[in-house]
């Protein structure tokens, strides 16, 4: 049996992942995390993006997160996240029309809220867009 570390995938309203992992990859703030058992304690924030889990039967997961804190410790890995969702229940369509709309908000912009706004809409709408974009690449490989 493969070294397994325990995991939780938690948004602000529900669970949405738990059990045992041989690896979780995550887009942290300062690029990509991979966590494998034994990992060193590590409390860091995420950028919206997927977060990708091994099970300990070799099978994977992919889920969105948009954005939040990872927590390692020596027996579990946490994902604490405002919005967390599966990733083929993303709306593929409805994220392209967010980044669409993201970007005539970055055309039509007048002042420095709404430049804001609009690049956080844009990067939300580019990572959901990203985590799909990586589910299927990962499902051609099987």
């Amino acid at each position: 049996m493969a070294h397994t570390i325990n995991c939780d995938i938690v948004s602000a309203t529900e669970s949405i992942f738990g059990g045992k992992v041989t690896m979780l990859v995550a887009h942290g703030v300062q690029g990509d995390l991979g966590i494998l058992p034994g990992h060193a304690p590590l409390l860091t924030q995420l950028n919206p993006g997927p977060v990708r889990v091994t099970k300990e039967d070799g099978s994977e997961e992919v889920y969105y997160v948009s954005g939040g804190v990872l927590e390692v410790q020596p027996s579990i890995v946490t994902i604490l996240a405002d919005h967390a969702v599966r990733a083929h229940d993303v709306d593929e369509a409805a994220a392209e029309e967010a980044r669409k709309m993201a970007l005539a908000a970055l055309q039509n912009q007048k002042g420095e809220m709404e430049t804001s706004t609009a690049l956080a809409a844009l990067a939300e709408a580019a990572a959901q867009l990203r985590t799909l974009q990586q589910m299927k690449n990962r499902a051609g490989r099987g």
